[in-house]
């Protein structure tokens, strides 16, 4: 378990956190909620110790691991992947270390009754403990298995960490945090680099995870399937409910209407209260009550509503003109990078106010065939072809990164804008939430939600009939992301959507189609009821594999059998060579007191010291007794 003790820390002058208390249970499985800003992921680094509060303190014990998955970084691993990936058992060659040491001290003390003594009994069962819940015999399956699920295939352990993406190497990562099976996991935004699959897989993983999770998503499914407790951080207070997110929301309106309703009466409570002293502040006879009537104002707590949010992007995608009955046809086409194969006789007919969504494995193609249809990929074979008048707009996966970090918010929306939209580049922008002084911010200082907003407000800019989306909604908040699934549910035009999050798809398109082996596939039905199949599916092909997967299973449960039984036997035998140690000493102890009784004996008849003399000779006959059978046992 972790405290959080009265922990504040002020930021650009104004309180982040304020005397903030709860408490991290040993399972507990936490989302944090609040506006952007609110504190979260800085909450995530005061916990796991990269930043440090003005004030309160942060209880946690000796043992306490705590993995760490940040929203971005930089990796620089020049191993392999699954080298990479065991870099996570490291720890191992450190436990083992500690282990001896603990163990050389153990034999050579022999106080076994101290304090110190005990205390070092229990960091080695600790350790042990720690090495069994690693299970350091079963290392490399492990990180297979996890990296499997997080959506690399066998070829790619052996390549290397640089011919990886960032959002792949960010996957390298994440499996490090889980093979170290640290007691917390903290998460800031790790769906942003894991694909539907992935993300599905790692619920399940995160389900079944023994020690506690602390996470920060945008993703409303991912949070309802995982966590089971959220904590929301607003105005530098916290708010803890024991529910999963969609829970939380339903509760958190009702806080919000019993404060408004309280506020109210309080406002006219206060009225009266007012009104009275006013009428008879210079009413001698009314003098006591009045004054006792401003002494009770003074000492009342005034009730406030709690800041909310209500800050969000607002529109709509202008009017789709008018198209051609076919808006993209795909016939045979096939695409590959160098020698990698990635599409193969691909057939595609996208038509008038159609909308689909591309699914799959990151890898699988999505991308690729989006960039072909507006243009940007050349080189394919087969045949791509627009429908008489399509008019394509585009936002990219890395749109963000595409913009020119150099150029002011207005200056990248004014390059564009031509007609009437000159007119309302401010008000667009501001749509959008940039206000005034966000206004003549340089694109490189923005954040990664303000880089996608701007990025879609660009969109708004030119009157398009097909869009094509790739991963829109990542660094978007959830309101915001709510508020671009409506707009599309309004919009009147054709659209492609790549995307992974679950919550955003649903109810939004009418067709699927999933990428898969170098080939599409294509479904009339919603994105949940096909997840729900393709749990099936994959529930059926798992049955088909146990039979292969019995014998290895087998060995790999033997191992860790043995494993157990071997530190056991040590543990055991451990204890009897600290008791034979023990009682050696004590039989010394003894023969030395018997020796200066019977000294005493020689010169005194003293009925009392021949009592002593007998209760010791008795004592040192058990001990001679519990010294040889603990000596067969040990054959020595």
């Amino acid at each position: 378990m972790i405290t959080i003790n009265n922990l504040s820390i002020n930021f650009n002058g104004e309180p982040l956190f304020d005397n903030v208390s709860f408490t991290i249970g040993d399972k507990d499985r936490i989302g944090l909620t609040g506006k952007n800003g609110a504190g979260k992921s800085t909450l995530l680094k005061i916990l796991y110790g990269l930043q440090q509060p003005d004030s309160g303190t942060i209880v946690k014990s000796k043992t306490q691991t705590i993995g760490y998955l940040p929203q971005e970084m930089i990796p620089s691993s020049t191993t392999t992947v699954l080298q990479e990936a065991m870099k996570a058992f490291d720890e191992i060659h450190s436990l083992n270390n500690q282990l001896d040491t603990i163990n050389n001290e153990l034999t050579s003390r022999s106080d076994y009754t101290s304090k110190e003594y005990e205390n070092l009994l229990l960091q080695h069962e600790q350790i042990i403990n720690k090495l069994n819940i690693i299970d350091v015999n079963n290392a490399e399956p492990q990180a297979q298995k996890i990296l499997l699920g997080l959506g690399f295939l066998h070829s790619d352990f052996t390549r290397n960490m640089t011919e990886f993406s960032s959002g792949w190497q960010m996957r390298v990562e994440l499996a490090k945090i889980l093979l170290k099976k640290p007691n917390l996991i903290l998460l800031d935004e790790p769906t942003n680099h894991l694909d539907i699959e992935s993300i599905t897989w790692l619920e399940g993983f995160l389900q079944q995870y023994y020690g506690a999770v602390v996470l920060v998503s945008h993703d409303r499914c991912f949070l309802d399937n995982i966590t089971k407790r959220t904590i929301e951080i607003t105005a530098g207070k916290i708010y803890d409910y024991k529910v999963p997110y969609s829970e939380y929301c339903v509760l958190h309106d009702e806080r919000m209407q019993s404060q408004q309703s309280q506020m109210v009466n309080q406002q006219r409570q206060i009225a009266e209260v007012e009104r009275f002293i006013e009428r008879f502040r210079y009413k001698a006879t009314k003098a006591k009550q009045v004054q006792s009537k401003i002494k009770m104002l003074d000492k009342m707590d005034r009730i406030e509503i709690d800041e909310v949010d209500s800050s969000s992007i607002h529109f709509l995608f202008p009017p789709a003109p008018h198209s051609g009955k076919i808006v993209v046809e795909v016939k045979d086409l096939s695409f590959a990078y160098d020698t990698k194969k990635v599409l193969n006789g691909i057939n595609f007919i996208l038509e008038r106010g159609q909308k689909v969504a591309f699914i799959g494995r990151n890898g699988e193609g999505k991308s690729t065939l989006a960039k072909i249809i507006i243009g940007e990929l050349k080189g394919f074979e087969g045949v791509c072809n627009l429908g008489h008048d399509v008019k394509i707009g585009y936002f990219a996966q890395n749109q963000a990164a595409l913009l020119d970090g150099e150029k002011t918010v207005f200056e990248t929306i004014d390059e564009i804008a031509t007609g009437e939209a000159r007119t309302k580049i401010r008000s667009i922008l501001g749509s959008f939430l940039f206000d005034q002084e966000a206004i003549d911010k340089k694109v490189k200082v923005l954040s990664g939600g303000e880089k996608t907003r701007l990025a879609l407000a660009k969109l708004l800019l030119s009157s398009v009939n097909l869009l094509v989306l790739d991963e829109p909604t990542n660094h978007l908040d959830l309101v915001s992301k709510d508020i671009l699934k409506n707009a599309l549910i309004k919009y009147d035009g054709a659209f492609i959507l790549v995307s992974h999050d679950r919550d955003f798809l649903t109810s939004l398109t009418t067709t699927l189609y999933e990428f898969k082996d170098h080939t599409i596939k294509e479904y009339h039905e919603d994105i949940m009821e096909f997840l729900e199949k393709k749990k099936l599916q994959n529930l059926n092909e798992l049955n088909l594999r146990k039979k292969e997967q019995a014998v290895a299973e087998k060995s790999v449960s033997q191992n860790k059998l043995d494993f157990q039984a071997n530190k056991e036997r040590e543990k055991e035998l451990r204890k009897k060579k600290n008791r034979l140690n023990s009682i050696e000493q004590q039989i010394s102890e003894v023969e030395n007191e018997i020796a200066a009784m019977e000294t005493k004996l020689n010169t005194s008849q003293d009925n009392e010291i021949f009592s002593k003399y007998q209760e010791k000779k008795e004592l040192l006959d058990s001990l001679m007794q519990q010294w040889e059978d603990i000596s067969i046992e040990l054959n020595i």
